[in-house]
């Protein structure tokens, strides 16, 4: 009953096409369906990710164009990273985002990986994170996560020059996404926000059964405990993380910019049956399996409410049109057909 590592996540954008345009012009990710929410067919369910759309390449988003602006807090994500090789995509990435006039944060040595962060139009946290070091630069592989790492005063907030930060650039213009900056690796990692780190550990660490790879602290927010769950020894796009705010402190509000769910890939719908019997005899709701056509899922909430989804990695997202035409045509779901000329009427035009 293995947790594979990240499926997708889902957010809340108030206008697809905008929404359309940044992840594909300026991230240059593929957008690789294009249907409606089958629980509210009168608005889009867009996705992006790699050529193939593999799970745990997927970012995906609900339009609610009527919604107010979420807002990150207890129960809620903090923000999504994306994978990159090295310092220097990080640094082209930099000087791209610049260069499209997006506002650009770092780059930030986190002591596991370095990263910049940015916001995309609906003001969502996107952070783009080296693979490197890893997590047993300060730890043995067989040891992970069993003694708290404080974070190295030189690379803390109080101890940052930010200048010298923000002057950090790549030297030339970048005229195109090129290959060592291509985001096809998919996600590193979600980072989430709880009131209870042990509580939290309980759910992901013992119930879930992802490996604790790392106690530290929000290296901006010292004494703020940041833990980080894993597969292995922390692989990138397996890692979930948590930072602790006191109790009392905002809940999260869904709504754009922010999540609504996120989802953990697993291998097939007979493990995933497992998974539910497992959840609801540790005393969770979770729905009934949901037919979402490009997988099956269903739905649980972290300890503090948090949507999580459990989603098989089969059939993908050829299923219903050829890989090379991904997200080409509104697809819809067999039950949702016979309202085709209804639906489609209902929706804006996407680039």
């Amino acid at each position: 009953m293995t947790i594979l590592g990240w499926h997708h996540i889902t957010l809340v954008c108030a206008d697809a096409a905008r929404t359309v345009d940044f992840y594909t012009r300026i991230l240059g990710l593929r957008f690789i369906k294009k249907t409606v929410n089958f629980d509210a067919p009168d608005s889009y369910h867009i996705y992006f990710g790699n050529y193939e759309g593999t799970p745990g390449s997927a970012i995906t988003f609900f339009e609610w164009g009527n919604a107010p602006r979420g807002a990150a807090g207890i129960g809620g994500t903090h923000h999504f990273a994306l994978q990159v090789p090295d310092r220097n995509a990080l640094l082209k990435w930099k000087r791209w985002l610049h260069d499209h006039a997006v506002r650009v944060d770092g780059i930030y040595n986190r002591k596991y990986f370095e990263s910049i962060y940015f916001r995309d139009p609906d003001g969502c946290i996107v952070e783009l994170a080296t693979n490197t070091p890893g997590f047993t630069v300060d730890e043995a592989p067989e040891s992970l996560g069993t003694v708290h790492q404080p974070p190295p005063p030189e690379l803390t907030a109080r101890h940052r020059d930010a200048e010298a930060i923000a002057a950090e650039m790549w030297a030339e213009p970048i005229e195109a996404i090129t290959p060592d900056m291509a985001l096809t690796r998919g996600l590193h990692h979600i980072s989430a926000i709880c009131s209870d780190i042990q509580r939290t550990h309980a759910y992901y660490g013992e119930l879930f059964g992802l490996r604790l790879v790392k106690m530290t602290e929000d290296f901006d927010n010292l004494g703020a405990p940041h833990w980080y769950w894993g597969v292995g020894e922390g692989a990138p796009g397996t890692l979930i993380t948590y930072f602790e705010r006191p109790s009392g402190s905002r809940r999260a509000q869904i709504g754009t910019g922010q999540t609504h769910h996120f989802a953990f890939g697993l291998p097939n719908a007979e493990v995933q049956l497992e998974w539910r019997e497992k959840l609801i005899a540790a005393g969770l709701s979770v729905s009934p399996v949901m037919e979402r056509v490009y997988f099956k899922s269903i739905y649980t909430r972290d300890p503090d409410g948090h949507i999580v989804e459990l989603a098989t990695v089969d059939p993908g997202f050829a299923v219903d049109e050829p890989l090379e035409a991904l997200g080409s045509t509104l697809r819809l779901p067999p039950w949702l057909e016979p309202q085709r000329a209804l639906i489609e009427s209902s929706l804006p035009p996407l680039p």
